[in-house]
Parts: structure tokens; sequence; C-alpha cells
């Protein structure tokens, strides 16, 4: 069995991030590109699997432009026997279901049995791609694990549930599977995986090759991003005035009451 694992270029927890001229997204000249923290679990979770004896091979897929390949190679070098770069003009301005179709399709095309997603994108965290891929393929999903047993073609996790409480859930292959901080500790690459993954080649797959001739791109998006701001500024801090701590309690009271409305 195969197993794919999604992952995707975004920028560093520690990038300043500035909107350009026209709010229609970032300026990229100085920002640093990662892959995703959390897709780092679930490719550590395939590579696992693998080492087990459970997996054929994992397979990286990733959409992107050539400047994705880096990252691409970052998951090579961990481990990954092949990846795929999803890249087409006709994919510019796919919504999340569009993504979804895409991924999807490339599962097919490579034969996918079990697909790894980091539970969300840390940029805009469109989490809920990885159902709609689960949708689309007709697969079972199971969201969030920090837990993963697979026993021929049963999957065991656990997700959280709130409160402290669990969910334990069990699914068959083929399935989706997003995966949570404390799954797993991702591994680093070696010198030796970095200069294997420098030779090998990563597969371009537009949408002809995957057969998708509607649904993708900006002409099939059901929600479209109208522009970028910043958040807004936080309003000052009031200081409270009172001649006694008793009056200054009253007047805090009176004013989560009647200002904040929290109370």
């Amino acid at each position: 069995m195969k197993i794919g694992v999604c992952l995707k270029q975004v920028p560093a927890t520690d990038s300043a991030i500035k909107i350009n001229a026209d709010a229609t997204g970032i300026v990229t000249d100085d920002v640093k590109w990662i892959v995703n923290p959390y897709d780092e679990f679930a490719l550590e979770a395939a590579l696992q699997l693998k080492e087990a004896g459970q997996a054929s091979e994992v397979v990286v897929l990733s959409m992107g432009a050539a400047d994705s390949e880096a990252r691409i190679k970052d998951g090579l070098a961990r481990g990954a026997g092949s990846a795929v770069r999803l890249h087409d003009d006709a994919f510019a301005g796919s919504d999340s279901l569009g993504i979804a179709r895409v991924i999807a399709a490339a599962c097919k095309k490579a034969e996918i049995g079990l697909l790894l997603c980091g539970r969300q994108a840390i940029d805009t965290d469109n989490w809920q791609v990885p159902a709609m891929v689960a949708e689309l393929l007709g697969w079972g999903q199971v969201s969030a694990i920090s837990t993963l047993a697979l026993e021929g073609e049963t999957v065991t996790a656990t997700r959280a549930a709130g409160s402290g409480s669990s969910h334990l859930v069990q699914t068959r292959v083929p399935a989706v599977l997003t995966c949570d901080k404390g799954l797993n500790t991702p591994r680093f690459a070696t010198l030796k995986g970095i200069m294997m993954a420098k030779r090998k080649k990563i597969a371009c797959w537009g949408a002809a090759d995957l057969g998708l001739d509607g649904g993708v791109g900006a002409a099939g998006a059901h929600v479209t991003v109208s522009g970028y701001a910043p958040p807004a500024a936080r309003p000052a801090g009031r200081v409270i005035d009172g001649d006694s701590p008793a009056a200054k309690a009253q007047e805090l009271v009176r004013l989560l009451r009647e200002e904040a409305k929290v109370i």
C-alpha cells in the first residue's frame, strides 16, 4: 500500500508578514518558507508505518509553483520515496473544494491507499481540505489524531474530544487522516538523505494529467477572497480611578457589565 502525505509550503512563524499594495496577498520578497508544521507530523507517521513494513512507499503530494520544490525535497530527504508537485495555470484561484479535487485526483493516479495530512495549514487555516478529499473519494476520515495504529486494513486512532477527554476511532483503508501535534516527534533530514533527495526527480502533474476539465481554478471556485487587511489595532488600556479598592472594583464590574457586556 502506498501512503500519500500532503505537504504545503507556508511562511515561517517568525516571518514578518506584510500585505502587498493592492491588498491581494502578502509581500513574499523577504519571507522565509517552511513545510507546514502540522504536515511534518503526517510525514513522520507515514515514515514510521513504512519502516514497520505496513506500507510499500511514501509519496509526497504538494500543490505549488517551482519555488515549493525545496520543501518537497525536504520531505524526500527525511525518507519519502517519491514526490509529485501539482501545478497548472488552470489551478490558479482554486478554493478549498478545488484544491481537494486536485488532491483527490492525484491520489487516484498515484494509487494511494492512505492519505495523511496535517491538522490544518498555519497560513490560511484551511483545515477543511482533507475532509473534502475524503468525501470526493468516498473514503473514511478521522481528523486531528494524536495516536495512530494500522493493523491490516484497520486504522485505530485517538482524537481529542475536548475537556481533556478523547475518542478512540476505527476506520478501514483507504482513508484520510489529519495529524495533530503530539502524534510523534518529526525527524530531521540526514546528510545522506539530503544527498539522495538531490538526485530524485519530482514529477509535475497538471489538469490534463489528472483528467480534470472543470471544478478547479477561479472559474470553479464557490469561495473567493476579496482582499487582505491587517487585524484591527487593540484599543488602549484604561486605568480605573477610585478612592479605595472597593470603589475601583465596583467601577470595574460596571464597565464589564455595561460597556464590555461580558457579565
